[in-house]
């Protein structure tokens, strides 16, 4: 029998927590990329900490967006290990993302190899989510939503990487990370619209909500504290609120990825001021 599905069992109150998730994680990444190609002799500390808070924004966007899921007529639970391991691949791929296109630049060729990198890896951290879930029935998928589910996380993945290394300025880059928040949601939901559950027996109970918001609750509990501490180390750095983030004079110019242009610009030498000697 094919159950009832419902994404917004709370109403508006997960999408929307969903999505400015989404957006804070967004937005302190491209902060942190900022911070990168201004600071280089701390670029992979920099690097790492906008790939965390990218993966965990994702990472929780996606369980938020999950406390809304109903199935009628059935219990829905977690499985602990896949759940974590879900976070895990999250934080994994959008590093590999961030440190290619940070040491290596924003060319078309090495855009197109991070983004489908990091797109491909956040669309298996949304499966593998939604693989560990319990409940008294299978979940069965679209196929063509699902594909286009993950046309739209390699494109958002794309476009996220291409604003980290393109965009400086503050309120830019923060207009930015909404626009990305819409996408990486949009993806989450796309994915859920594939979603269909047949029921192998009935349950006694509909949604348990208590116990499901509380387990998601304490499994969310530990990145939103990450991203709470990456927001103050962002927001009291020293050019938190300069308007124009150039990358350092004194950085180094790394080699091209497969020939293509590096996003840092090479370093110009100094100008020798004139001297005239008056008589």
């Amino acid at each position: 029998m094919t159950a009832t599905v419902s994404d917004f069992y709370y109403g508006a109150v997960t999408p929307v927590a969903a999505y400015l998730m989404a957006c804070l994680g967004a937005a302190l990444g491209l902060r942190c990329t900022t911070r990168s190609l201004r600071r280089p002799q701390h670029r992979a500390r920099w690097l790492a900490m906008g790939a965390v808070s990218i993966g965990c924004g994702i990472w929780t966007m996606h369980f938020i967006a999950m406390i809304g899921f109903s199935v009628q007529g059935a219990l829905v639970n977690y499985d602990t290990t896949k759940t974590l391991l879900s976070l895990l691949v999250a934080i994994v791929v959008v590093a590999i993302g961030v440190f290619l296109v940070g040491y290596r630049g924003g060319s078309p060729l090495n855009l197109g190899v991070a983004g489908a990198v990091t797109g491909l890896g956040v669309a298996a951290m949304h499966y593998l989510g939604m693989a560990a879930i319990q409940t008294n029935g299978t979940l069965h998928y679209d196929p063509l939503t699902v594909v286009l589910s993950v046309v739209i996380a390699v494109g958002a993945a794309t476009a996220a990487l291409w604003a980290a290394v393109s965009i400086h300025a503050l309120w830019a880059s923060l207009g930015a990370s909404l626009v990305m928040g819409v996408a990486v949601t949009g993806m989450h939901y796309t994915g859920m619209a594939a979603v269909s559950v047949h029921l192998t027996h009935q349950a006694a109970s509909a949604q348990s909500s208590a116990d499901l918001v509380a387990f998601l609750l304490v499994m969310l509990a530990g990145p939103l504290v990450v991203l709470l501490v990456a927001a103050v180390i962002v927001m009291f750095d020293p050019d938190m609120m300069l308007g124009d983030d150039e990358p350092s004079a004194q950085m180094p110019a790394p080699a091209p990825l497969f020939g293509g242009d590096s996003v840092f610009p090479a370093p110009q030498p100094a100008q020798q001021p004139q001297t005239r000697t008056s008589w």
